[in-house]
């Protein structure tokens, strides 16, 4: 039994293993346990088991008045005053719910009483030849007593013992040869020390199936115990203990089903720490995490009050959810997230624009009947655009996204708009972040990323505008840029020999998208064992057969396959079993929780998982000197994180960076 089986076990014998200084609980602590979790049953069993033994036991007078009838009334007479005394004491104590140990008792008295009192008056018949044999009889009340009823072992004995101790006395008064004397004394101490063998043997091995039951729930209840860690860690964000990006989304699709389908509003409010990236470069990380940990827990005590639901979007972004009646409310609530960041009087001496501690600006849209139908991101893209528009009005103030507003269009149609002409006039482009290895300690490869912006040069979030592309399926096109500037911009030289693809699940849907990437692949001169595509483990994607046949097509072309974000969805470990990964990327919140023991034995347990698997492993998110050192120390091939490098252009790329052994670039649309 495992050290966690046992700490279980003990927690259900309410055991304190450190107070009771040993390692494991006893035995006689795990059959106390064993007694209890048995009682109710046997308590049924008890009463059940007397009841047919009395109705047995009265039939018995029929045999009475065939092989005895001179006395068969006085033996009728007491099988009848001994039943109707036990049944009585039986529902007495029942009804008294009195302990099931006296309930077992009063079962072993009934079969010694019944024994006895029988005996006791059918030795004194005249039909001695018939008693001798009839005498057999109490052959019964020894099964009974072992076999029949659940008594623990020692009783079970003594109620045996002394229905053997009454039949030889009544055997030494009783006239017989020695013959028969010895014969019938045989028979009995047979009877008794097999039925109390077999009782024993049936004692322990109800305890052994109960240890086996015992442990294999305690092995369930660890397991359920690390899959809810597992959903928590997934779902909260390392640093501030809030819900993170994926748990708010979540919420918020609860929160729009609540709205389309019983009409009840709610607020979607976005809040970013303003000039924060200053504060970082000027107080350093540690403070400016701390910072952020204090803002998330003011946000979180206001949010409360609002019965709402608040999180870390990304970075020094949060987002809160809460259910309003008007927009009256949500403007309320706005402000008084403002006055609660502004409040804590968060030092901010290098911010230039008058302020000398922390503000945050606030984005807030909610809920309105509209036209046509309308999407979940809307209103996400409504608050972002007012959170656009209050840092544009200066910061440190609120903004509520009014339709009506000039300043306020629709977002998702402007980026819709803006897609479609994204890569005739270079709004798009790509920046690169470096990949490297723990073996050679030097960069292998890079991760590109892609970036949007307006005319005027705004940028625009990859959370904004990727949706977006995928609802309208101008995904399609950006992939095959993507991968086609890829290719020309790193690939061309040779320097760089392999390049992945974070694709979307339309485009593994799509007819044809393995055969468009081939083009591309011959129009680019490069070969397809320099191309790598990552899944998602997060994209709530069907595996259906199609899918799983452009991905053998992809392989055909000697494109490698990685499994991205692993062990943020369920759908892992199923992806594993159906594809054969190339590389499996762990997501980086593993690596920020692992600052504690339980969140180090999580990660250890996701990379034993994936090393048994035979893939290859990469961690994000490596960040510090010390997440680097506990990396080498896993023994993890390759890690990514601002501590290797931040993302660049790709001409920092072409010159010097291209001679280490199989480089390798991970490209994704994020």
């Amino acid at each position: 039994m495992d050290q966690c089986s046992t700490l279980a076990l003990a927690n259900m014998v309410g055991v304190d293993m450190h107070e009771a200084g040993r390692g494991e609980p006893s035995k006689a602590d795990l059959y106390a346990l064993y007694r209890m979790e048995g009682d109710g049953a046997r308590r049924a069993a008890a009463r059940h088991g007397l009841w047919v033994a009395v109705a047995v036991y009265l039939l018995f007078a029929i045999t009475d008045v065939l092989l005895i009838p001179d006395v068969s009334t006085y033996t009728i007479v007491a099988r009848l005053v001994i039943c109707v005394f036990v049944l009585t004491l039986l529902e007495v104590q029942v009804l008294l719910d009195v302990r099931t140990a006296w309930l077992d008792g009063t079962c072993a008295i009934a079969l010694v009483l019944g024994y006895a009192g029988w005996l006791s008056l059918a030795i004194l018949t005249e039909q001695s030849l018939n008693f001798s044999y009839y005498m057999i009889f109490g052959a019964i009340f020894m099964m009974g007593a072992n076999l029949f009823f659940n008594l623990q072992f020692r009783l079970s004995v003594v109620a045996s013992g002394t229905i053997l101790a009454t039949f030889f006395v009544a055997l030494y008064f009783l006239h017989g040869s020695a013959a028969y004397k010895l014969t019938f004394a045989t028979f009995y101490v047979s009877c008794f020390t097999f039925t109390s063998f077999v009782n024993w043997k049936l004692n322990n091995e109800r305890f052994n199936v109960f240890l086996n039951a015992l442990e294999a729930k305690a092995q369930q209840h660890e397991a359920t115990e690390r899959g809810k860690a597992l959903l928590r860690l997934s779902r909260t964000d390392p640093l501030t203990g809030l819900e993170n990006r994926r748990a708010i989304d979540e919420k918020l699709r609860d929160y729009w089903n609540d709205w389309q389908h019983a009409g009840i509003g709610f607020a979607a409010v976005l809040i970013d720490v303003d000039f924060f990236k200053k504060f970082n470069d000027s107080y350093g990380h540690q403070r400016g995490d701390r910072c952020l940990v204090l803002i998330a827990e003011a946000l979180r005590e206001t949010i409360e009050q609002y019965h709402g639901t608040i999180g870390r979007y990304g970075g020094e972004e949060f987002i809160a959810l809460a259910r309003m009646d008007s927009r009256q409310q949500v403007e309320e609530l706005a402000e008084s997230i403002r006055l609660t960041v502004e409040n804590l009087g968060l030092m901010h001496d290098y911010r230039r624009d008058g302020m000398s501690v922390v503000t945050v600006s606030v984005g807030a849209a909610f809920t309105r009947k509209q036209a046509g139908d309308t999407k979940l991101e809307k209103i996400i893209y409504e608050a972002d655009r007012a959170l656009y528009l209050a840092k544009a009005s200066g910061r440190n103030c609120t903004w509520l996204f009014d339709p009506n507003d000039p300043q306020s269009s629709d977002e998702s149609e402007n980026i819709a708009a803006l897609l479609k002409i994204a890569t005739s006039q270079n709004l798009i482009s790509l920046v690169y972040q470096p990949i490297m290895s723990l073996a050679s300690g030097r960069i292998e490869g890079v991760e590109a990323l892609m970036r949007l912006k307006m005319h005027d040069g705004t940028p625009v979030s990859p959370s904004l505008f990727i949706p977006i592309a995928e609802r309208t399926g101008a995904i399609l096109e950006l992939g095959r840029w993507t991968v086609r500037t890829a290719c020309r911009e790193l690939l061309s030289d040779s320097q760089i020999r392999v390049v992945s693809v974070n694709v979307s699940p339309i485009q593994l849907k799509t007819p044809g998208f393995a055969t468009s990437i081939a083009a591309i692949l011959g129009e680019t001169g490069v070969d397809g064992s320099r191309l790598a595509f990552e899944i998602t483990e997060g994209l709530e994607m069907e595996m259906d057969s199609g899918i799983l046949r452009c991905i053998a097509d992809l392989k055909l072309l000697g494109i490698r396959i990685w499994l991205d974000d692993f062990g943020t969805g369920f759908a892992g470990l199923s992806w594993l079993r159906l594809i054969d990964f190339d590389t499996v990327k762990i997501d980086r919140s593993f690596l920020h929780a692992s600052s504690d023991a339980r969140g180090r034995a999580m990660l250890q347990d996701i990379i034993g998982l994936v090393r048994n698997r035979g893939h290859k492993i990469l961690v994000e998110g490596v960040e510090t000197a010390e997440q680097m050192e506990l990396m080498r120390e896993f023994g993890i091939d390759q890690v990514q994180g601002f501590l290797v490098g931040r993302p660049a252009p790709a001409e920092d790329f072409r010159h010097g960076q291209g001679s280490h052994k199989e480089p390798v670039v991970a490209l994704k649309s994020a």
